[in-house]
């Protein structure tokens, strides 16, 4: 069995950051680094989005057959 060795947080980085810049080059690389973050919704604001969309029936048939 293989064991799993956790990378520092700074070692992590610098890793990522390497094999980002020998796959994509620098300039891509800090484009990936760059792009903007989409804001995150708010768990019950999302959770109520989620049921608006919801068929109740259907939705209890795909939980509850088989």
């Amino acid at each position: 069995m293989k064991t799993n060795v956790f990378l520092t947080d700074e070692s992590l980085m610098a890793k990522a950051i390497e094999i980002l810049i020998n796959t994509l080059g620098p300039v891509e690389t800090g484009r990936f680094l760059s792009l903007p973050r989409k804001k995150r919704i708010e768990s019950v604001r999302r959770h109520h989005l989620w049921q608006s969309t919801l068929d109740k029936d259907e939705f209890f048939h795909k939980i509850f057959s088989e």
